[in-house]
């Protein structure tokens, strides 16, 4: 027997941004710090995630043996102020994503970050409610890293 059953497509923003003591060159270190080797999770433990800084790069979660998981593709990268990822993300069902994070220098030894993440698809209503305490920690993780803070 073959089930069909109309899902609602629907939209998703999110736009945050924080000031950080530090040069864009800075942050943007550590916002590659954060999406690959430095990536955490909330309760400290790791997050094994990959980035690879160059258009076309893939961004993804690493589990070994050939395992894990596709987030996205660098759709545009230029360091210090700008970086562009286009893909599903966090979300293993029909969506795509398209994240920017954009480094904006305020004075000598402070920067703007600003990341806007737009999505449609099938989202998830669990993904949805959790999605600004994700960009929240991981933001506070650039901060941490940028500020260089334990």
């Amino acid at each position: 027997m073959t089930q069909a059953a109309d899902q609602e497509v629907s939209t998703l923003t999110v736009t945050k941004e924080l000031e950080i003591r530090a040069t864009p060159e800075r942050v943007f270190e550590a916002i590659l710090a954060e999406m690959g080797p430095g990536s955490e999770m909330p309760d400290g433990s790791p997050f094994p995630m990959v980035v690879e800084p160059w258009p076309g790069g893939r961004w993804y979660r690493d589990l070994g043996d050939n395992a894990g998981h596709w987030w996205g593709t660098v759709q545009v990268i230029k360091p210090p102020t700008l970086l562009e990822i286009h893909g599903p993300l966090f979300m293993s069902y029909p969506a795509l994503s398209h994240v920017q994070y954009r480094v904006i220098p305020v004075n000598a030894s402070t920067s703007r970050l600003r990341l806007t993440h737009r999505a449609m698809g099938q989202i998830d209503p669990e993904h949805r409610a959790g999605v600004h305490e994700g960009w929240d920690h991981g933001l506070g993780r650039i901060r941490q890293i940028a500020e260089g803070q334990p």
